[in-house]
Protein backbone atom coordinates (compact mmCIF):
# COMPACT_ATOMS: atom_id res chain seq x y z
CA UNK A 1 0.00 0.00 0.00
CA UNK A 2 1.16 3.79 -0.48
CA UNK A 3 0.26 6.57 1.65
CA UNK A 4 0.63 10.18 0.76
CA UNK A 5 2.48 11.61 4.18
CA UNK A 6 3.17 15.37 4.76
CA UNK A 7 6.97 15.74 4.05
CA UNK A 8 7.47 19.52 4.65
CA UNK A 9 5.92 22.22 6.06
CA UNK A 10 6.22 25.96 6.95
CA UNK A 11 3.87 26.67 9.46
CA UNK A 12 2.93 30.48 9.63
CA UNK A 13 5.14 32.17 6.96
CA UNK A 14 3.66 35.59 6.24
CA UNK A 15 3.44 37.24 2.58
CA UNK A 16 6.02 39.54 1.75
CA UNK A 17 4.56 40.53 -1.75
CA UNK A 18 3.30 38.88 -5.00
CA UNK A 19 3.19 39.92 -8.46
CA UNK A 20 -0.38 39.42 -10.34
CA UNK A 21 1.93 39.50 -13.76
CA UNK A 22 4.27 36.41 -13.20
CA UNK A 23 4.27 33.30 -14.48
CA UNK A 24 2.54 31.46 -11.29
CA UNK A 25 4.47 29.81 -8.20
CA UNK A 26 5.61 30.58 -4.91
CA UNK A 27 8.58 32.30 -4.42
CA UNK A 28 10.16 31.23 -0.98
CA UNK A 29 13.62 31.83 0.49
CA UNK A 30 15.86 29.32 -0.55
CA UNK A 31 17.07 28.40 2.88
CA UNK A 32 13.71 28.13 4.02
CA UNK A 33 12.93 25.81 1.51
CA UNK A 34 16.17 24.00 2.47
CA UNK A 35 15.23 23.92 5.92
CA UNK A 36 12.10 21.53 5.43
CA UNK A 37 13.40 19.53 2.22
CA UNK A 38 11.35 21.72 -0.38
CA UNK A 39 13.00 21.07 -4.04
CA UNK A 40 12.69 24.04 -6.81
CA UNK A 41 9.66 23.48 -8.60
CA UNK A 42 7.76 20.84 -5.90
CA UNK A 43 4.17 21.05 -5.87
CA UNK A 44 2.96 22.89 -2.82
CA UNK A 45 -0.56 23.32 -0.98
CA UNK A 46 -0.86 26.16 0.67
CA UNK A 47 -3.23 27.69 3.03
CA UNK A 48 -4.13 31.21 4.02
CA UNK A 49 -4.65 31.41 8.33
CA UNK A 50 -6.36 34.92 7.18
CA UNK A 51 -9.02 34.07 4.69
CA UNK A 52 -9.34 30.16 4.48
CA UNK A 53 -8.26 30.02 1.14
CA UNK A 54 -6.49 26.72 0.06
CA UNK A 55 -4.35 26.64 -3.10
CA UNK A 56 -1.98 24.06 -4.99
CA UNK A 57 0.65 25.70 -6.45
CA UNK A 58 5.14 24.86 -6.98
CA UNK A 59 7.62 26.55 -5.13
CA UNK A 60 10.68 28.30 -6.27
CA UNK A 61 13.55 29.43 -4.43
CA UNK A 62 13.76 33.60 -3.53
CA UNK A 63 16.93 34.89 -2.10
CA UNK A 64 18.78 33.26 0.71
CA UNK A 65 18.16 35.14 4.30
CA UNK A 66 15.25 37.64 2.46
CA UNK A 67 12.54 36.01 4.33
CA UNK A 68 10.75 36.01 0.92
CA UNK A 69 7.59 34.73 0.30
CA UNK A 70 5.63 35.98 -2.65
CA UNK A 71 2.32 34.88 -4.17
CA UNK A 72 2.43 35.04 -8.00
CA UNK A 73 0.37 34.93 -10.89
CA UNK A 74 -3.28 33.50 -10.10
CA UNK A 75 -2.38 32.86 -6.45
CA UNK A 76 -2.05 36.49 -5.92
CA UNK A 77 -4.95 36.50 -5.30
CA UNK A 78 -5.33 34.08 -2.87
CA UNK A 79 -3.82 36.18 -0.29
CA UNK A 80 -2.11 40.00 0.76
CA UNK A 81 0.98 41.19 2.06
CA UNK A 82 0.80 40.26 5.46
CA UNK A 83 -1.16 37.35 5.27
CA UNK A 84 0.20 34.09 7.58
CA UNK A 85 0.05 31.23 5.57
CA UNK A 86 1.14 27.50 6.03
CA UNK A 87 2.88 25.56 3.09
CA UNK A 88 3.08 22.18 3.09
CA UNK A 89 4.34 18.88 0.53
CA UNK A 90 3.69 15.55 0.56
CA UNK A 91 5.89 12.31 0.19
CA UNK A 92 4.08 8.85 -0.98
CA UNK A 93 5.21 6.16 0.81
CA UNK A 94 5.33 2.60 1.59
CA UNK A 95 3.29 1.24 4.85
CA UNK A 96 6.41 0.35 6.09
CA UNK A 97 8.31 3.51 5.43
CA UNK A 98 5.39 5.35 6.65
CA UNK A 99 5.59 3.65 10.51
CA UNK A 100 8.78 5.76 12.01
CA UNK A 101 8.14 8.77 9.23
CA UNK A 102 8.85 12.41 10.44
CA UNK A 103 8.07 15.45 8.54
CA UNK A 104 10.41 18.72 8.27
CA UNK A 105 8.30 21.12 9.93
CA UNK A 106 9.22 25.20 10.81
CA UNK A 107 7.58 27.68 12.41
CA UNK A 108 8.11 31.23 11.58
CA UNK A 109 7.89 34.02 13.39
CA UNK A 110 8.47 38.21 12.92
CA UNK A 111 10.25 38.70 9.41
CA UNK A 112 9.88 34.84 9.02
CA UNK A 113 12.52 33.99 11.15
CA UNK A 114 12.41 30.30 12.79
CA UNK A 115 10.97 29.88 15.84
CA UNK A 116 10.43 26.44 16.02
CA UNK A 117 11.52 23.28 14.17
CA UNK A 118 10.49 19.62 14.37
CA UNK A 119 11.43 16.93 12.80
CA UNK A 120 14.74 18.51 11.20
Amino acid sequence: MQLQLLKSKIHRAEVTGSSLNYEGSMTIARDLMEKVGLLPFERILCSNLANGHRFETYAIPGETGSGTIVLNGATAHMGKTGDRITIMAFATLSSEEATNWQPQVIVLGQSNSIINERGI
